[in-house]
């Protein structure tokens, strides 16, 4: 279902469900797990090994960013019984379909970064 910009925008503006949605899907740190979690052949990964692998995360903002995520139903949780505890956190589909959508924008990011550059030193020169 294709939705027109402006319809978005409106939904967006007055603070609608998917305004909160889009900020916890491109935050940095959702950015990083919804990538992190769709990379490699496990379909699930510990938390230990996701903060390992997210360079720069705190494990406060690691465990914020899972709990919102989880919420939104894009990540699923699963804690075995064992001593100490796992947990293992794996994307469900909803959240694969986010983390392709994310990933496709990141791939146009680092082709377009040189691009972006070169306007910003334009539009600095400019001003």
């Amino acid at each position: 279902m294709k939705v027109s910009a402006v319809r978005i925008a409106e939904k967006l503006e007055r603070g609608c469900p998917e305004r909160a949605i889009l900020e916890h899907v491109t935050s940095t740190w959702g950015v990083l797990v919804l990538l992190e979690l769709s990379d490699g052949p496990e379909e699930s990964r510990r938390f230990s090994e996701l903060r390992r692998a997210i360079s720069g995360v705190s494990e406060k903002m690691l465990t914020q960013t899972l709990r919102v995520l989880e919420r939104d139903g894009l990540v699923s949780r699963h804690a075995r019984p064992v001593i100490p505890p796992h947990v293992d956190y794996a994307l469900t589909p909803l959240g694969a379909q986010a983390a392709a959508l994310v990933r496709a924008l990141t791939e146009w990011t680092a082709v377009h970064a040189p691009d972006v550059a070169e306007a910003q030193k334009t539009y600095d020169a400019a001003h």
